[in-house]
């Protein structure tokens, strides 16, 4: 978890620092509003409320979306396989840089979820893959350009229908 948390400090940019800034100034302002409205009890509360809201829902979602927004990518499959003599699933492809800034690194996931058939539970099953996979892809990317990868989801062993759900977080 400590190598994680470092992790995360180490890759943060300017702009996460401004967002996280701006987050902290705007809590502030609510909580000077909530003061200086103190005699009206529920406009006061209310402030209250939404600073502490702002506080600690608005790191996280902003985040997300700057990450969202300053690294897009698009992942193109070529090959999904489940490979015969060997117990493992291959998934080739490339992924993309649709941003405007470049990418020193890609970290690639891959989840492997069933089909079953039942309208209600192909809606639930890709938020639980039953196998994971995940490759780190540590190369210059340029805007528009792509790289290709190649990941295996081993041990796999399973016979009947599934998909796949992809996603890739690049910096």
């Amino acid at each position: 978890m400590k190598a994680r948390i470092i992790d995360f400090i180490h890759h943060l940019i300017i702009y996460d620092y401004f967002l996280f800034g701006g987050i902290f100034v705007l809590f502030l302002l609510f909580l000077v509003l909530a003061i200086a409205l103190r005699h009206k009890m529920a406009i006061a509360v209310t402030f209250v409320i939404l600073a502490f809201g702002i506080l600690t829902v608005g790191p996280i979602v902003g985040y997300i979306q700057l990450h969202h927004y300053l690294f897009k990518n698009k992942i193109i499959l070529h090959k999904v396989q489940a490979l015969e003599f060997t117990d493992a699933l291959l998934i080739k492809g490339d992924v993309n840089n649709t941003s405007k800034r470049p990418f020193t690194e890609c970290s690639i996931y891959a989840g492997v979820y069933k089909v079953s058939h039942y309208r209600y539970l192909d809606q639930l099953y890709p938020y639980l893959p039953f196998k994971k996979g995940s490759i780190k892809i540590i190369k210059d990317i340029p805007p528009g350009e792509s790289a290709p990868f190649k990941l295996f989801v081993e041990p796999f062993r399973y016979n009947k229908d599934f998909n796949i759900t992809i996603k890739a977080e690049c910096r």
